[in-house]
């Protein structure tokens, strides 16, 4: 079949244009800069930073409402000169587990829902970051977003201890105690918010579900706990514990880091069942990390 030849015309008219693309020469970060650019990319994120006004609003918010009462506490033991802080540095999270929890509603979703949503995922691993490299540094994100949310009170009661002149090892051992507590408490619920949060590209239903499993969870079991122990089932109250994240926290810090438990009766779990506590958290924070990585395994195919 004759090939039909262009005219003179069309020749004339006919250019080839060199738009002056040239190749990248410069350097190559690989996986360990995307990895920390995607960290503090979501860390800025949980508080907004980066973001609309309307994107900090809800977060600033739950921030300062963690604080106040700890400024609350630090301004009265300051001017009645107490003896000691109304409250230890161990149950203050228990104690604000409710903002807690709806922080973790709020920002769980916003780390992942919209990568879902939008189908975003498959372009980060199309790049030389990697399932794992995308997994860890949006839990290490939420979990260090959800670490500064709970020691920032701590500090604010540590400092107001050391003006009041309370006595300094004894408060530098409740300080560390309580941060050893809000480190365990970061990570199991970043892990239970992100693994919730990934199920649905819905925002809407990832906050839900994550004040359900949180929130909910802990009035069931408190409610439980109490019958239990109106019953004089005391031996039960320990054991129902493990059945939600705020609980047992609770356990692991009455067990081995000298708390006094928010349990009915105020009769935590003993050394045996703390260890107990202490494989479950350990267990469900490893078991969230492992189902991130085989939901983000399925997503990024």
């Amino acid at each position: 079949m004759a090939v039909e030849q262009p005219t003179a015309r069309e020749a004339e008219q006919t250019r080839i244009h060199n738009i002056g693309y040239r190749n990248y020469d410069g350097p190559r970060l690989g996986r360990a800069y995307a990895r920390r650019s995607l960290y503090s990319q979501s860390l800025r994120g949980a508080y907004g930073l980066g973001r609309s006004v309307k994107s900090k609003v809800l977060p600033m918010l739950l921030f300062v409402v963690m604080c106040v009462p700890a400024l609350i506490m630090v301004a009265v033991a300051v001017a009645t000169k107490a003896k000691d802080l109304p409250v230890d540095y161990t149950r203050y999270a228990i104690i604000m587990q409710a903002v807690i929890g709806l922080y973790v509603a709020s920002q769980g979703p916003q780390a992942v829902s919209r990568d879902l949503r939008f189908k975003t995922v498959p372009l980060y691993f199309s790049r030389p970051i990697e399932t794992a490299d995308y997994v860890r540094a949006k839990y290490a994100a939420l979990a260090s977003a959800l670490f500064v949310l709970t020691a920032a009170p701590l500090v604010v009661l540590y400092a107001g201890a050391l003006l009041a002149k309370l006595d300094f090892a004894d408060q530098t051992k409740g300080f560390a105690q309580g941060l050893v507590s809000v480190t365990l408490l970061s990570l199991l619920f970043a892990g239970i918010g992100l693994v919730i949060s990934a199920v649905t590209p819905r925002r809407g239903f990832g906050i839900a579900a994550v004040i359900a499993a949180l929130t909910i969870s802990y009035g069931a079991v408190s409610t439980v706990q109490a019958i239990a122990f109106e019953q004089s089932s005391t031996g039960a109250v320990p054991w129902l514990g493990l059945f939600s994240p705020i609980t047992l926290i609770d356990g692991v810090q009455t067990a081995f880091l000298g708390a006094t438990s928010a349990f009915p009766g105020g009769e935590g779990p003993s050394a045996g069942q703390g260890l107990v506590y202490l494989i479950v958290v350990l267990g469900l924070i490893a078991g969230c990390y492992g189902l991130l990585m085989r939901r983000y395994r399925k997503v990024g195919l």
